[in-house]
């Protein structure tokens, strides 16, 4: 696919590097104005733009910024996703249940409402898309940030021998936990959920347990392989992203944690898999008795999916709302053909929309990707001050 020139796109769709900075001060009126054009635009019903730009235009001129409806924030919320590049599951952005929470400031109030947005996301399994958007970053004022990457994160310790106990991605997040009052379990386990950490300047930071009933989780077990559910494996069923930062029409929106479903191998191939997380491929190939004498015998291969095949089963078998990688693949492409015949264009990011297991053979490896970023969009969020934690 050739992308458009950027000379002759509007501004909305092309790549604005401001875009990759917080706007902390006044609301460019140009990007402003593209996305309300952009609104009016894709929904016709809304009549002419000229009355909704002047009331944009007399606020940013006495205030410095403006405030969405609740209409242009669902609209900006919902195409944000579908501008999201390293997104295969875009196909369902339409149906993104937008939580309007930008009067919800203080960091423990921030933290609650994270937990109701699960609440509503686990729906008993079957699985929301929902995003909850909490005050903007403006003029003069501070906005509340997430510290935890996802609402959801499993501890790690660090054993005396240098070993870790839990996912290794997140020992910096429970070191932070621990310094700010943070009691673990008794007994220390490999899947102990952090709590909610939420900070915004000039106010008391908030650690919020988040309550075991809120949190559902599937334990593994494989159709094969009967061994693999004493192992007490197990994962969270929603992956609701809590670090990135909403760009709509020149707003900022700081603390905007979202979620779809999972497709089994950002679980399998990744969380549980990778060397840095719970690098479980070792231990699952000597149980499974495979010749580990050497790569050539592809014992990674081999036990790489069947820990996925115990990922899908279990999740199907829980009731629990997954994809798996090639059926989501064929829907990226059906998502696709959808906006060029609408004649948007659809960014992606071939290294994230490829699936990490067997993606030669998934029909989303064999083309080329626009590759130019469009607004509305998500960013990574600033980390908050005196956080030690990397985003």
């Amino acid at each position: 696919m050739t992308p458009v020139p950027t000379d002759v796109m509007p501004r909305s769709l092309t790549a604005l590097p401001p875009a990759q900075v917080e706007n902390t001060g006044e609301i460019d009126i140009a990007e402003a104005e593209d996305f309300v054009r952009q609104h009016h635009t894709e929904n016709p019903d809304l009549g002419p733009v000229e009355a909704r730009l002047a009331e944009v235009h007399a606020e940013i001129a006495a205030t410095g910024t403006y405030r969405h409806t609740t209409a242009e924030l669902t609209f900006g919320a919902r195409v944000a996703w579908r501008n999201s590049s390293r997104c295969i599951g875009r196909l369902y952005w339409r149906s993104l249940k937008v939580r309007d929470q930008r009067d919800v400031s203080a960091p423990a109030d921030v933290a609650e409402e994270c937990v109701e947005h699960l609440r509503v996301a686990t729906n008993k399994g079957k699985i929301r898309p929902v995003i909850t958007v909490f005050a903007p970053a403006e003029p003069g004022m501070d906005a509340p940030r997430i510290v935890n990457e996802q609402i959801i994160r499993y501890a790690a310790y660090r054993g005396t021998d240098g070993g870790v106990l839990g996912d290794a991605r997140n020992l910096a997040l429970t070191e932070l936990a621990l310094k700010r009052g943070w009691q673990p379990p008794s007994t220390r386990g490999p899947f102990d959920v952090l709590p909610l950490m939420v900070s915004c300047k000039g106010q008391d930071p908030a650690l919020v347990e988040i309550p075991a009933d809120d949190v559902l989780e599937v334990p593994l077990s494989h159709p094969d392989f009967p061994w693999l559910e004493a192992l007490g494996v197990k994962w969270h069923a929603v992956p609701a992203i809590s670090n990135m930062r909403l760009r709509i029409g020149g707003i900022d929106y700081p603390s905007a944690p979202f979620n779809g479903w999972y497709m089994g191998t950002e679980i399998g191939a990744r969380n549980l898999a990778d060397h840095d997380r719970y690098d479980l491929l070792p231990y699952l190939a000597k149980r499974m008795g495979l010749d580990m004498s050497s790569e050539a015998t592809l014992w990674r291969d081999r036990a790489l999916v069947e820990l996925n095949r115990a990922v899908l089963h279990s999740f199907a078998e829980a009731g629990v709302t997954i994809t798996d990688h090639h059926t989501e693949s064929q829907r990226f492409l059906t998502h696709l053909e959808k906006e060029e015949a609408a004649g948007r264009t659809c960014p992606a990011d071939w290294s994230w929309i490829v699936p990490p297991v067997s993606g030669g053979i998934t029909p989303v490896y064999h083309r080329y990707y626009d590759t130019g970023e469009l607004l509305p969009n998500f960013f990574p969020a600033a980390k908050p001050t005196g956080c030690p934690v990397s985003h």
